[in-house]
């Protein structure tokens, strides 16, 4: 049923496109597994096109494109459907991997029966310095006064590596996130594709929780370290797709989804930190915010950004992605270029594809 390779790398589109150039190059550059590799393009704009489309026909990998921007979801499902390895592996397009760490996770697998592995996960630059996540909890529960509840903890968030006094060895968790994971593809036999329902957040912590009740182990491997290493300023279409893949309509249909998956109060405590936490995330879009806030001092600063400039970013963000317009998976119209063997074979439409919410 597999060829001689173990694994089919994914590379998706997290929330902006410039660091797409950099984070592939690093990662064919720094990877020594062989892989097969299937690039998802999610409505870039024209000069990042033109790269992947040239570097399709450069380096051998699938293209797949959406005229449309895509949520990462959606992405993961276009990859599935064409890969013929034993496991996959999604990298997000802002990652800058270690030399090491595509054989660490596959090594992983196949040694545990992990159907699920995470790296190390690191963020900022320089790279591998500070500590993103290192597995972590996740779980719906019912507090003792009878409500339900999602709860999500990351272990060694934020915490320099050079901090870190323990050594770090591989052990099952609960939790990974997206920035890169490997999954076994007999995982999705049990959990189906990734929910399309989840459309900007909480869509780790679902998945984490359907590979857990179907039987599943999730590990993280430390000898697999990855960099989530975002721009620090957004430009030009990255900003339009950034304010739509946190936009407050992306976040209501991934929580109105939690909510019937689960049980979770739209109300509850974790949805509404979860959307505190979205909402101040989008807030990376407005630069002037934080010099105003360096001008004013720490304290005044802080109590207009809560009074003032995020009441005004919230009803701008409504007015601009509408839920009326946007509370639906979007349609895609999808075209795929390339081939896994190295041969370009010319670019074929495939139908459109349309996902109830």
């Amino acid at each position: 049923m597999f060829g001689s390779k173990r694994v089919t790398v994914g590379f998706v589109p997290r929330e902006q496109f410039s660091t797409t150039q950099r984070s592939l190059e690093t990662l064919i550059e720094r990877t020594e597994e062989p892989y097969d590799l299937i690039v998802v393009d999610g409505g870039s704009p024209s000069p990042v096109r033109g790269y992947l489309q040239n570097a399709a026909k450069k380096y051998g990998f699938l293209l797949i494109r959406s005229e449309e921007f895509i949520t990462p979801n959606q992405a993961r499902n276009l990859v599935l459907d064409h890969v013929s390895t034993r496991h996959v592996v999604f990298v997000d397009n802002d990652v800058l991997v270690q030399r090491g760490w595509l054989t660490s996770l596959v090594d992983c697998a196949e040694t545990t029966g992990a159907w699920v592995v995470g790296p190390l996960y690191c963020e900022f630059e320089p790279e591998a310095n500070r500590i993103h996540m290192f597995g972590g909890e996740v779980r719906v529960s019912r507090t003792s006064a009878g409500a339900v509840e999602y709860h999500e903890q990351h272990d060694l968030a934020h915490v320099r590596l050079s901090e870190v006094t323990a050594p770090l060895v591989a052990k099952r968790t609960q939790l990974i996130e997206f920035h890169t994971v490997l999954v076994q593809m007999k995982a999705f036999e049990k959990v189906g594709q990734f929910d399309e329902g989840f459309f900007s957040h909480a869509e780790h912590g679902d998945f984490s929780l359907q590979v857990a009740k179907a039987g599943g182990e999730i590990w993280v491997e430390p000898r697999s370290v990855i960099t989530y290493a975002p721009p620090k300023r957004l430009v030009g279409e990255d900003r339009k797709y950034f304010l739509l893949r946190w936009s407050e309509a992306w976040c209501a249909a991934s929580y109105q989804r939690m909510s019937e998956k689960y049980g979770v109060p739209l109300k509850s405590r974790g949805v509404k930190g979860g959307h505190r936490w979205l909402a101040r995330h989008r807030r990376f879009s407005m630069p002037w915010l934080f010099k105003c806030k360096r001008a004013m001092g720490a304290t005044l600063g802080s109590r207009v950004e809560k009074s003032v400039a995020a009441p005004m970013e919230m009803l701008w963000n409504k007015y601009k992605y509408p839920k009326s317009q946007y509370s639906r998976v979007p349609v895609l119209n999808i075209s795929i270029t390339g081939s896994l063997d190295g041969h370009a074979d010319g670019s074929k439409n495939q139908s459109a594809r349309q996902n109830a919410a």
